[in-house]
C-alpha cells in the first residue's frame, strides 16, 4: 500500500503541473508529448514527495485499516491525512526558491548569492490542484480495493461449474420494513451479505412513499403483496426497534397472511452494543404474538428481599429457578444458595452463574430434596437463609398424572416440609411459585399445587415470624415442556404441528417477566397473600400455531390449501389437561403497587383441619395408594374435577 501510494503521489504531482496554467499545455493539446516532466530544479520536489506523505499517512493509521471494510470514518482519516500532506508539501515548495533552500538542494553553491540556478518558485495553482487530485485518487484507490475484495464482486468471488461456466450466486430477496435509521443501517449491512439482497423499503409513513434511500425505493405498506409477487421476495426484515409492542403486534398481524419469512432487527440496546450484523436478525419473538405489553418491574420492590440478604432458591436448575438465580445475582445478595435435586442441572446453573458473577458474590451449590426436612433445616441454619424462593416442583401435567404419588409428595408435601423448615429456622420470607393450573384443577399436578397454596395460607395464620407468600401465573414461554419450543421444533422438521384441541386457550408470559413478578411479590407479601398477574387475554393454541407457520415463511396444509407446507394435527386432550385455564379462584382481588399485579383473597382451610388431611395424604403418597390420593385431594380441594384415570 505504501508503494502504491508513493506512485500515486508522484503521478498526482505530475498531473498537477501538467494541468496548471503556469506549467502545462496538457489542457490545450491533449497529447502525452506535452506531459510535464520536471527539470533539475523541481526533480526532488516532485519525486521526493512520498518522503513527506508516507509518514503522515502512517501517523493517521491509513495502513492499519482493513481496506475491504473501509467506511466513512476511515475515509475521513484519508481526507485529513491527504490535506495535511498537501499543506506540508505546498509550504516546502513555496520555500524552494529561497537561496538557502536552493543551496541545501545543491542548486546554488552560494546561499547568499542571487545569481545562478535561481528560479521563480512553485505556482499556487499547482498546490491546490495537487490537493484536489490527491484527495480523489487516494480515496478512490481505497474504494476500488474495497469493491474488488467485496464478497459480492463476481470478479473476485467467481464460482464455476465443472464445465467452467460461471455460476451466479442466488440471494434471498428481502424487504426492509421501516425506512428509518435502523432500516438504513440494516441495508448497509446487507450490501456486504452473501445471502441477502435488499430490494425495497416498506414504511407506514405516507410522506416517504415514492422516495429513495441510497437508490432503493420506499413504498407504503399497502403494496406489500404486489412487491412480494413482483420481486419474488422471500423475507421481510423488521427494522423497527423502538416502536411499542402494540404497534409491533399490529404489523405482525398485517404480515401474517403473506407466505414470507418475517424476522426482526435487534433492540436499540443491542444496536448500541454493536450487534448489527446479519446474524443478529432475530426470528419473530413469540412475545410479539401475545397481544400485551410486558409487565414493567418496580425496581425498589426487586431489591427489598434480596440486596445484602442470604437468598436460597429451590429447584435452582429448572426454567424458573435458573432465571431466578440470574436475576437475584444482579441484585447483589449477600449469598446465593442453589438448592437442587438434579446433579447435572445444579452443575450447569453453577457454571453459568460463575461466568456472570463479576462482583464475586458467594454462590453455594447444594444437592438436596425438598422432601428431606432434616437436610433443609440444616442448610437454612448453616447459611443463615433470610429469603427463600420455592421453585422446586414437578410441572408436566401428563407425567404427574402418570406418577401421582411422586407429584403429590414433591409438590404438596415437599412445600409443606420446606415451609415448616423455614419457619423453624426463622427465615424471613418464603415465596411459592404456583400455577394457574391450581385454579379449579383437573389434574393431579394442579390439585397438588392448590394444596401447596392452602398450606401456606393456613400456616400464615399461625403465630410465626416467616412471611409466606405465593405467586400464581400462566404458561411460561420457552420453559421446558412449553408448547412454543415444541412448535418451533416441529416446523423445523417439516411438521406436522400437534395441537390437542382447536378450542384450547392459554395465558402466556416470559420467563424473565415471571421471575420479576415472583421477586416483587415477595417484597409486597404480608403473609398468606396470593398474587396473580394481569396477563391480558388468553390465546388460542391453534391460532398461535397458524401464526408461527405463517411467520416462518410457510403455509398451513389443510383442505383449503392442499399445496401448503405444514399440517396441523389435533391429538385430543392429554390426561389431566383442560381447555381453559384460570388465574382466580374467586372474584375478590385488589390492586398492588404494580398495576398489573393483583392480590387475591380466597377461601382457606384452618391449619388444624388441614394438617390431619395432609398427614393422610403423605402416608397415601408414600404407600403409592393412588385411589386414596385422589379421594384426599378431592376433600382438600373441592373444586378438583379429575379428567383421567391415574395409572401406576
Amino acid at each position: 500500500m505504501m508503494l502504491v501510494d508513493s506512485v500515486l503521489i508522484v503521478f498526482t504531482l505530475l498531473s498537477s503541473f501538467s494541468l496548471s496554467p503556469g506549467y502545462g499545455v496538457f489542457l490545450v493539446n491533449i497529447n502525452p508529448s506535452y506531459w510535464y516532466w520536471p527539470d533539475e530544479e523541481l526533480f526532488w520536489i516532485i519525486y521526493g514527495a512520498p518522503v513527506i506523505a508516507i509518514p503522515i499517512f502512517f501517523s493517521f493509521r491509513l495502513y492499519h485499516s482493513i481496506t475491504r471494510h473501509i467506511g466513512a470514518r476511515a475515509l475521513w482519516s484519508v481526507v485529513q491525512a491527504v490535506t495535511l500532506y498537501a499543506v506540508a508539501w505546498g509550504l516546502l515548495s513555496l520555500m524552494s526558491n529561497h537561496p538557502l533552500m536552493m543551496h541545501l538542494l545543491g542548486l546554488d553553491s552560494n546561499p547568499f548569492s542571487n545569481s545562478g540556478g535561481y528560479f521563480e518558485g512553485i505556482s499556487r495553482s499547482v498546490i491546490f490542484i495537487n490537493w484536489m487530485l490527491a484527495l480523489i485518487i487516494i480515496c478512490s484507490s481505497r474504494l476500488f480495493v474495497r469493491w474488488l475484495f467485496n464478497d459480492n464482486n463476481w470478479l473476485f468471488n467467481a464460482k464455476f461449474d465443472n464445465k467452467n461456466i460461471y455460476i451466479r450466486r442466488k440471494k434471498n430477496r428481502v424487504i426492509i420494513y421501516g425506512a428509518g435509521e435502523a432500516g438504513r443501517q440494516l441495508s448497509q449491512v446487507l450490501q456486504s451479505s452473501k445471502e441477502y439482497e435488499h430490494i425495497v423499503y416498506i414504511d407506514d409513513d405516507l410522506n416517504k412513499d415514492g422516495a429513495y434511500i441510497n437508490n432503493i425505493p420506499v413504498f407504503s405498506s399497502s403494496r406489500i403483496q404486489k412487491l412480494i409477487d413482483k420481486y419474488n421476495i422471500s423475507e421481510i426484515l423488521l427494522a423497527l426497534p423502538s416502536i411499542s409492542r402494540k404497534k409491533r403486534n399490529e404489523i405482525i398481524e398485517k404480515l401474517s397472511p403473506f407466505s414470507v419469512h418475517v424476522r426482526s432487527l435487534p433492540s436499540v440496546s443491542e444496536l448500541a452494543e454493536g450487534k448489527v450484523r446479519i446474524d443478529d436478525l432475530l426470528e419473530i419473538d413469540i412475545q410479539d404474538l401475545l397481544g400485551r405489553e410486558l409487565v414493567q418491574p418496580n425496581e425498589n420492590l426487586l431489591k427489598i428481599k434480596i440486596i445484602d440478604k442470604v437468598v436460597l432458591v429451590t429447584g435452582a436448575g429448572g426454567s424458573i429457578g435458573s432465571e431466578l438465580c440470574r436475576q437475584i445475582l444482579q441484585l447483589k445478595p449477600k449469598r446465593l444458595i442453589l438448592f437442587e435435586i438434579s446433579e447435572s442441572s445444579l452443575y450447569y446453573i453453577e457454571q453459568e452463574l460463575a461466568s456472570l458473577n463479576i462482583m464475586n458474590l458467594d454462590i453455594f451449590p447444594v444437592l438436596g430434596s425438598v422432601t428431606d426436612s432434616k437436610r433443609m433445616k440444616e442448610i437454612f441454619k448453616y447459611y443463615g437463609v433470610q429469603t427463600i424462593y420455592h421453585a422446586a416442583a414437578y410441572k408436566h401435567v401428563p407425567l404427574v398424572e402418570f406418577n401421582p404419588s411422586q407429584g403429590v409428595l414433591n409438590n404438596a408435601i415437599g412445600t409443606m416440609l420446606a415451609a415448616e423448615a423455614a419457619i423453624a429456622e426463622k427465615v424471613e420470607t418464603f415465596v411459592l411459585i404456583s400455577t394457574d393450573k391450581a385454579v379449579r384443577p383437573t389434574s393431579t399436578m394442579g390439585a397438588a399445587k392448590r394444596v401447596a397454596e392452602l398450606i401456606l395460607q393456613a400456616l400464615s395464620k399461625q403465630n410465626i415470624n416467616t412471611c409466606l407468600t405465593m405467586v400464581r401465573f400462566g404458561n411460561v414461554i420457552d420453559s421446558s415442556g412449553s408448547v412454543i419450543p415444541l412448535f418451533k421444533k416441529q416446523i423445523k422438521q417439516g411438521g406436522p404441528i400437534t395441537v390437542t384441541d382447536a378450542n384450547m386457550v392459554r395465558y402466556f408470559m416470559t420467563i424473565p417477566e415471571a421471575v420479576e413478578l415472583v421477586i416483587q411479590a415477595g417484597a409486597m407479601g404480608k403473609g398468606g397473600d396470593v398474587f396473580v398477574l394481569d396477563m391480558g387475554k388468553p390465546m388460542k393454541i391453534h391460532d398461535l400455531a397458524i401464526k408461527m407457520v405463517q411467520l416462518s415463511g410457510l403455509q398451513v396444509l389443510d383442505k383449503n390449501n392442499p399445496d401448503g407446507d405444514i399440517e396441523i394435527k389435533f391429538t385430543g386432550l392429554r390426561p389431566g389437561e383442560k381447555l381453559y385455564e384460570e388465574l382466580l379462584v374467586g372474584d375478590d382481588v385488589a390492586e398492588t403497587q404494580n398495576k398489573l399485579i393483583m392480590r387475591a383473597s380466597e377461601k382457606m382451610i384452618d391449619w388444624d383441619n388441614l394438617k390431619k388431611m395432609l398427614s393422610e395424604l403423605k402416608e397415601a403418597s408414600i404407600n403409592g395408594n393412588h385411589k386414596e390420593i385422589r379421594t384426599l385431594l378431592k376433600r382438600i380441594v373441592p373444586q378438583y374435577k379429575p379428567q383421567s384415570l391415574n395409572k401406576k
